[in-house]
């Protein structure tokens, strides 16, 4: 298939849900002789400038005219259910329950050994020693106030990222392998040393109105994991890892909506490409053939100390290889976008599609790569408007590495390839923080998103019709 005939099909499928690109590999030649990253731009909402919320007048964010914001959540802020909220806001998502907008929502707290009385709830902790877990916000649509909050799952640890069902949970994911083992790093930290296991998965009813006894998925895995997202017509759970290399993930449930029932988790492999490399020296628009290998192990001991010990399964057998996988997010015809956070030859990050062909075949696309850190830096957590086929792209600039930037911004790409800034941190303090959990609500009309190190939820609204490309 030629680049073209790709393009259109991709922009075709599904009712123009996949991203086109089909400007991209002129304004990359002109951006190599020129340096000039105008041609990449889209006008989006217009320029940003500081904005403070609309209900506590402090300002955490540079926005487009005509949108404003508040602040819901604030860490340290006391729940009515008599805890505080935790710190380290992460990733979320919006659920509609009875009638109630209700947001599940991560705690990203990486404690690295235990700590006495730790977890965030009141009762029924899976580790209380470990300080994660999940708190859910009950929100009124119209006036964008919470009406009650309340922690939901109490006693995992480092809670990154995770991703919706079709059946109306949150599968909340430990971005951590840390477990009952103690020892000593590299660098001489002693690590580990915990009551239970860390590495998995945890499902977190939208619905419930308190922490429920927490259940680690272990069928799912035991790996630095991400985000997930659910196939909502073959309820197949895919998962990123963020790990460098890192694999792409897929787990068929033995039985739709029981994932602690077990399944089979399975690797992404590139068809007749041993260990395919997908981290560099790849070009926008190239489509490979895909299978899925089985991890006949997937919750190895080993992972106390290894943190890879599930993804060497997989390229023992061939395995593709990417750059620390984050974002995940499902379109309706079936497709799976996600980020790899530091991936290309700029390290500034790649957004790959995966559509099935078959049972255990499909299609994996390189849809976007940044050519330049300005241009974008380290996409995290993504997600769609519902109404359009604009991607939301939270970055988080990792500062350690040679030629990150020093600010974060909430990007939009666009089906034509092109970006548009939607928000920017200049949080005082916090102004290096990464934005995570972008989701909107069900009705498209407000996009809440976190300032993790702030430890803030903003519900943002304005005119999201007069989006230029």
């Amino acid at each position: 298939m030629n680049r073209r005939n790709f393009l259109f099909n991709a922009a075709m499928a599904g009712g123009g849900a996949a991203l086109a690109f089909s400007g991209f590999m002129r304004r990359a030649e002109s951006f190599a002789q020129t340096d000039n990253l105008a041609a990449f731009r889209a006008k989006g909402y217009g320029e940003l400038a500081p904005l403070a919320t609309q209900n506590t007048g402090e300002t955490y964010l540079a926005l487009p005219k005509n949108f404003q914001y508040k602040v819901i959540g604030k860490v340290g802020g006391a729940m009515t259910d008599g805890q505080k909220t935790p710190r380290a806001h992460d990733a979320m998502w919006t659920f509609r329950v009875k009638g109630d907008l209700r947001i599940v929502r991560n705690h990203e707290i990486n404690d690295q050994i235990p700590k006495d009385a730790a977890a965030i709830g009141a009762g029924n902790h899976y580790d209380e020693a470990a300080g994660g877990g999940t708190t859910t916000l009950v929100v009124n649509p119209k006036s964008r106030e919470i009406v009650r909050d309340f922690v939901s799952l109490s006693g995992t640890l480092n809670n990154c990222a995770g991703g919706a069902t079709p059946w109306g949970s949150w599968i909340s994911c430990e971005e951590t392998t840390l477990g009952q083992t103690k020892y000593t790093t590299k660098a001489g930290k002693q690590i580990g040393g915990f009551a239970k296991p860390h590495g998995y998965c945890f499902e977190v009813s939208a619905s419930a109105n308190h922490n429920q006894p927490p259940v680690p998925l272990k069928a799912m895995g035991r790996f630095v994991h991400e985000a997930v997202a659910v196939n909502k017509k073959t309820g197949i759970v895919y998962l990123t890892e963020d790990n460098n290399p890192s694999g792409f993930y897929r787990f068929l449930p033995n039985r739709r909506k029981r994932l602690a029932e077990g399944g089979t988790l399975q690797v992404l492999a590139v068809l007749n490409k041993f260990n395919f490399d997908t981290r560099k020296n790849q070009k926008i628009g190239s489509t490979f053939q895909t299978n899925w290998l089985k991890i006949d192990n997937p919750d190895p001991v080993e992972a106390d100390t290894d943190s890879l010990a599930v993804f060497k399964q997989g390229m023992k057998t061939g395995a593709a290889l990417f750059a620390r996988l984050e974002g995940c997010i499902p379109t309706s015809g079936g497709r799976i976008y996600f980020a790899s956070t530091s991936g290309g030859d700029s390290k500034g990050g790649q957004i790959w599609l995966y559509e099935p062909t078959s049972k255990d075949t499909g299609n994996l696309t390189l849809v976007f790569e940044s050519p330049d850190r300005r241009l974008l830096d380290m996409p995290d957590n993504i997600c769609l408007y519902p109404k359009n086929d604009l991607l939301f792209m939270c970055e988080d600039s990792d500062y350690g590495i040679e030629g990150a930037t020093p600010e974060n911004f909430v990007r939009i790409l666009t089906p034509q390839g092109k970006l548009a800034d939607f928000a920017k941190n200049i949080t005082p303090g916090f102004e290096r923080s990464e934005f995570a959990g972008a989701a909107f609500s069900k009705d498209g009309k407000t996009l809440f998103v976190n300032v993790q190190s702030a430890g803030v939820t903003l519900a943002i609204w304005g005119d999201w019709g007069k989006f230029k490309s």
